[in-house]
């Protein structure tokens, strides 16, 4: 690790730590905050917006070989600022971070990246879309929207992929018009999303290459302090369902034992509808043991108003990302009033 790298490791950690999970409840002074009646705008919002903490461009995906083995894989850029000054160079206040994952029935394939912003070793633009971190990326290749067609690259010690993208449907807003509730004191975010990516491409793994068609889901976010104190961690849910239609839901767990729950029920041609608090119960059914810890790695997904109760289960149950701030993110496949594929992520298990 060079001097620069060790630097950055030892703050990139602490930040992380304070604005990942719980600690996303913290202070948003000086930033910009979210406001419900602020529109969604492209290509801009595809970009990045250095007056908010912290952002993310977040995309997972199911997949499967000729053979039917089924995989999984993430890709994600993480964007944390450490105050809202501006500066140039080293100077600047924006931190990166990036997470790609495999995942296979037998193993879970993890890197990170950690970069400074402002000397071009990551980033993000609008147009053309281009979010990078060294050589991991992912960028436009063409089409009326910046997200319409991407191309992903990412690599590890033991694995790399090189993954195409084409959108079938529309850009869905989360919560009310892109403005995503968090807590019951009124937390939010922007959180938009493209959950109609058809997939094709390859992975590159120990036993050889291996290509892969499946469904990608991108998610975009970007807030302050989009948690509230009480809280310690969710359980997210992405499901595609078998007509076609999407269902993005999570509950957030608070110390007193309770959750504040949300989601979107996304219609086969992108029509969304919210699902407001206490509209989904979450109940886990199955701990596993991962790193040491108790995680539940299966669940029984309940929303009444759409006949929907499913059960889930991981493809591997060990899919824990060993980061600086760990947490378990994996492939699933649900069974019940509706059968399919999605993923599933889960902070703040310690």
């Amino acid at each position: 690790m060079n001097a620069k790298a060790f630097l950055l490791a030892l703050v990139l950690p602490a930040v992380a730590l304070a604005q990942g999970f719980a600690g996303l409840g913290t202070t948003a002074e000086g930033f910009a905050v979210p406001e419900r009646d602020r529109a969604l705008t492209f290509p801009q919002d595809h970009g990045p917006h250095p007056d908010y903490r912290i952002e993310w461009w977040y995309l997972t995906a199911v997949m499967e070989a000729a053979d039917g083995t089924p995989y999984g894989a993430q890709w994600t850029l993480f964007r944390s600022a450490l105050a809202p000054e501006t500066g140039e160079g080293w100077e600047t206040p924006q931190l990166w971070m990036g997470h790609a994952a495999v995942t296979t029935p037998d193993t879970h394939f993890v890197s990170e990246r950690l970069a400074r912003g402002g000397i071009g070793q990551a980033g993000a633009q609008a147009q053309p879309f281009r979010a990078w971190i060294d050589d991991w990326q992912m960028a436009s290749t063409g089409g009326p929207d910046a997200y319409d067609r991407l191309s992903l690259t990412a690599s590890g010690a033991d694995f790399s992929y090189a993954l195409d993208l084409q959108a079938t449907g529309p850009l869905v807003p989360q919560g009310d018009r892109g403005y995503s509730v968090k807590s019951r004191e009124g937390q939010a975010s922007y959180y938009y999303s493209q959950p109609f990516y058809e997939l094709s491409g390859t992975l590159n793994l120990p036993t050889g290459t291996v290509p892969v068609t499946g469904r990608a889901w991108l998610d975009r976010e970007w807030s302050s302090q989009p948690l509230s104190e009480d809280q310690d961690g969710w359980d997210w849910f992405s499901l595609h369902l078998p007509g076609g239609e999407k269902l993005m839901a999570f509950q957030l767990r608070e110390r007193a034992g309770v959750s504040f729950t949300s989601g979107t029920w996304i219609a086969a041609d992108g029509t969304p509808t919210p699902l407001e608090d206490g509209a989904i119960t979450f109940t886990p059914l199955r701990d596993e043991v991962v790193k040491g810890r108790d995680v539940p790695v299966e669940w029984r997904l309940q929303i009444p108003s759409r006949d929907l109760d499913v059960r889930t289960r991981p493809l591997n149950a060990q899919s824990w990302m060993d980061t600086f701030f760990p947490y378990w993110e994996g492939p699933i496949f649900f069974d019940g009033s509706h059968t399919g594929q999605g993923y599933l992520e889960m902070t703040g298990y310690e």
